[in-house]
C-alpha cells in the first residue's frame, strides 16, 4: 500500500551522462524523456514514502510541480536530497528568476515528494503545453 504522505527534501539538478547521450536522439524522443523525467532518491526515502523504484512521484516546489519516475540512487547515502537531471521536467519546478546571472539556481531548492502512481508523466509536448500553452512542434 502506498503511503500518501509528503517527504520534504532538497532538490538538486545537474547534468548526467544518460541525459547527454539521449539528447542525441532528440528532445522529443522517448529516450530523452526516460533519461530526464526521473527523480533519483535515496533508498531510505523511497521506503519512507512506501514506494518502490520506478513508481511515479510528484515533486513540488514554490515554483510548480511535475510528475517524474522515482529511481533508486546508486550514489548513497543522501537522505532528504533528490536529483533531477537538467531538462524540461526540472525546469518546470525551479525558480525562473536568474538574479542578473542569466541562469536560474538549480541547486538547493526546497521541495516535497508525494507518491503519484496513478498520475502520468507528461510527454515533452504535454509538459510544454501545460507550462506555456504551446508545444515544441506542430504535432500536438
Amino acid at each position: 500500500m502506498v503511503n500518501k504522505s509528503k517527504l520534504k527534501v532538497t532538490l538538486i539538478t545537474g547534468r548526467t551522462i544518460e541525459q547527454g547521450v539521449s539528447k542525441e536522439h532528440g528532445k522529443s524522443s522517448i529516450e530523452y524523456m526516460e533519461s530526464v523525467a526521473v527523480c533519483y532518491m535515496d533508498p531510505q526515502d523511497l521506503k519512507k514514502l512506501g514506494i518502490k523504484d520506478g513508481t511515479n512521484v510528484e515533486v513540488s516546489t514554490n515554483f510548480g510541480s511535475v510528475v517524474v519516475k522515482a529511481v533508486k540512487s546508486m550514489r548513497t547515502p543522501h537522505p532528504g536530497v533528490i536529483f533531477i537531471p537538467y531538462g524540461p521536467w526540472a525546469n518546470a519546478i525551479v525558480d525562473p528568476e536568474t538574479h542578473g546571472l542569466g541562469m536560474p539556481s538549480f541547486k538547493g531548492i526546497p521541495a516535497e515528494v508525494t507518491p503519484a502512481p496513478d498520475k502520468p508523466i507528461l510527454t515533452l509536448n504535454e509538459l510544454l503545453k501545460a507550462q506555456f500553452g504551446k508545444c515544441s512542434n506542430e504535432s500536438c
